[in-house]
C-alpha cells in the first residue's frame, strides 16, 4: 500500500536511516531496537566500527563527516521511501564540563556540515541528539530557522532522561523536524525512577583493580593506597567533606576546591546515577565510587548505567581493555535508551502519515 502528502510517497516498510557521528552506535541502537533499518553509520574513530557494525547491523563509513558529498548519503539510502538522517554532532564545545572553552570553537562547523548535508539531499526525516546548552548558541537558532525554512515541521526540547527509564541524571536536547508535518517526542510513559541498584546491584562483586573472568567489560581501574582509604571513608551520596583532614587534598582546601564537593563521590543505591564523563571509570573524577564495593564503577556498570544492553558487543573477542578508548566510547554514545525514545517518535510519526491521522494535515489519499 502506497500513499502520498502532497507530492511525496510514503511506502510500508521502506524506511532507511543514516546516523552521522554515529560512535559506539548508541543512537543507531536504539533506532533499530524501535524497528527502524539503520542502513550506515559514519565516525572518524575507527573504533567505532566493531561494535556499531557487530550491534546494528549497518555499514560503518570511518569518515569525517565534513568530506561528505550528498552522493554518499544517496548510495547508502538506497531506494528507501522515508529516509532518517540521524545525529549527534560532537557537544564538548556547549558542554557543561567544558565551561573553559573559548565561546566559539571550529567544531561548531560540524553541526553546520550535518545542516549542509540535510539542505542538500532532503530527508524525509532530521533528528538530532545533543548537549541541551547547544541550545542558547546562535548556531542552533541557524539550523532550525534553517529546517524551518526548508519545508521541515520541526520540534525540539529538553529532555530529563530519567523520565524515560534511563538510570541517569542526564539532561539532553532532542530535536525531530519531518516534511510530512507535526512530529514530537513521545511523552514519559515511566512512573519508576530505574536507580543505580535496579541496573547494576546484581553483578558480580569486584575488587579495585580486578576484572571478572565472565565479562571483560566489568573491569575497575586500580586505586592507589591513599586513594583506597579515601574510599572507606566515602559515604554513599556523601563527599570528601566526610572524610579525616589528613586524607583531605591540597585542591580540597584551596576555595576555588571547596565548590566541588561530589569529586571523590560514591553513588546511591537508590537514585539514578549522576550524569556519566568519559573519566567516570576513575573515583577522584566525580561521584563514580561504587555504592558499596571499595572501587570505581566498572566499564560494564557504565555502560549499564548509559542504557546499553548487558551483550553489546564494544570489542573483539581476546582485545585488550582500554579504560580511555572504551570509556570514551561508552559515554559518547546516545544513551541506546534515549535513541529508541527517538525511533519510537519516528515510527509514531509515520503510522500517523500513512493512516492518514496526522494532526494538521488532510486525509491521505491511496494511489
Amino acid at each position: 500500500m502506497t500513499k502520498t502528502v502532497s507530492n511525496m510517497v510514503v511506502q510500508e516498510d521502506t524506511t532507511a536511516v543514516i546516523d552521522l557521528f554515529c560512535g559506539a552506535g548508541g543512537l543507531a541502537y536504539g533506532l533499530k531496537m524501535a524497528g527502524l533499518h539503520v542502513a550506515a553509520g559514519v565516525d572518524l574513530d575507527p573504533n567505532c566500527k566493531y561494535p556499531l557494525e557487530t550491534n546494528t547491523d549497518a555499514v560503518f563509513a570511518c569518515r569525517d563527516v565534513s568530506d561528505l558529498a550528498p552522493e554518499d548519503l544517496t548510495q547508502w539510502f538506497g531506494d528507501a521511501s522515508v529516509r532518517v538522517l540521524a545525529g549527534c554532532a560532537p557537544c564538548q564545545p556547549f558542554s557543561t564540563y567544558s565551561q573553559s572553552r573559548k565561546s566559539v570553537d571550529h567544531r561548531w562547523t560540524l553541526l553546520r556540515e550535518f545542516q549542509r548535508l540535510a539542505m542538500a539531499v532532503r530527508p524525509e526525516i532530521v533528528t538530532m541528539e545533543n548537549v541541551r546548552g547547544l541550545a542558547t548558541q546562535a548556531v542552533w537558532s541557524e539550523f532550525v530557522q534553517g529546517l524551518e525554512e526548508s519545508g521541515y515541521t520541526v520540534s525540539w526540547s529538553e529532555v530529563t532522561c530519567t523520565d524515560y527509564g534511563i538510570p541517569q541524571n542526564r539532561k539532553r536536547l532532542v530535536l525531530l523536524a519531518s516534511q510530512f508535518g507535526r512530529i514530537e517526542l513521545i511523552e514519559p510513559t515511566e512512573k519508576k525512577i530505574v536507580t543505580v541498584m535496579d541496573t547494576i546491584g546484581d553483578l558480580p562483586p569486584i575488587a579495585a583493580g580486578e576484572q571478572f573472568d565472565g565479562d571483560p567489560l566489568h573491569i575497575s581501574s586500580t586505586l592507589s593506597s591513599l586513594n583506597l582509604r579515601r574510599m572507606k571513608a566515602s559515604k554513599p551520596g556523601g563527599t570528601w567533606r566526610d572524610w579525616p583532614n589528613d586524607l583531605r587534598a591540597d585542591c580540597h582546601v584551596r576555595e576555588t576546591g571547596k565548590t566541588y564537593p561530589s569529586v571523590y563521590g560514591r553513588m546511591e543505591w537508590n537514585k539514578p546515577a549522576p550524569t556519566m564523563t568519559t573519566q567516570c571509570f576513575g573515583f577522584g573524577n566525580g561521584r563514580f565510587g561504587h555504592p558499596k564495593q571499595d572501587r570505581a564503577i566498572s566499564l560494564r556498570e557504565a555502560a549499564l548505567l548509559q542504557s546499553f544492553p548487558r551483550d553489546y558487543a564494544f570489542l573483539k573477542q581476546d582485545e585488550q581493555v582500554s579504560f580511555k578508548r572504551l570509556g570514551t566510547l561508552i559515554v559518547n554514545a546516545v544513551p541506546p535508551k534515549l535513541g529508541e525514545i527517538i525511533g519510537q517518535s519516528i515510527r509514531q510519526h509515520l503510522v500517523q502519515v500513512r493512516s492518514g491521522t496526522l494532526p494538521g494535515t488532510q486525509q491521505l489519499s491511496l494511489l
